[in-house]
């Protein structure tokens, strides 16, 4: 047997049996005509910071893209595979969304990593949260000696 959170198993349960025969309008509506989002959030992937609970958003209310830290890449169309581009591009020039949101939060791990040079280990999180370099040199350019970094 699997050792799958049953918890899991018993939300999935419960969703379909309450908030799926609830809002059953809604989804079929959703599945019929597409979603059509004004907003799109880029959001942190940790799990603690959910912009769909945090906006308390209803299904289809939000585009929503999540990654380490909150990132957005330079414009880079180098062949390849870049999913926080594409998604950018898809909300915009196929949903045709009027409003973008990058949703930090504290205590972010991708921050702290950053922050305490340590290269997350890996293919990607290093070269990933390597993007805030710019913005850092920016921030202690302007920041007064007595000023603390907080992730």
């Amino acid at each position: 047997m699997s050792d799958f959170p049953q918890h899991l198993i018993d939300g999935y349960s419960a969703f379909r049996a309450n908030r799926l025969t609830a809002d059953a309008a809604r989804y079929r509506q959703l599945a019929e005509r597409g979603q059509r989002p004004d907003v799109m959030i880029v959001g942190c992937c940790d799990s603690r910071a959910a912009p769909e609970t945090v906006f308390d958003a209803a299904p289809g209310e939000l585009f929503v893209h999540r990654n380490v830290a909150n990132l957005i890449p330079p414009y880079d169309p180098d062949g390849s595979y870049h999913g926080t581009s594409a998604a950018l591009e898809f909300a915009v020039s196929g949903l045709e969304v009027r409003h973008i949101v990058v949703m930090g939060h504290g205590r972010c791990g991708g921050v702290a990593a950053f922050l305490a040079g340590i290269p997350a280990g890996g293919d990607f999180v290093g070269k990933w949260i390597s993007l805030m370099s710019p913005a850092a040199e920016l921030i202690a350019e302007s920041a007064d000696d007595a000023a603390e970094p907080v992730a």
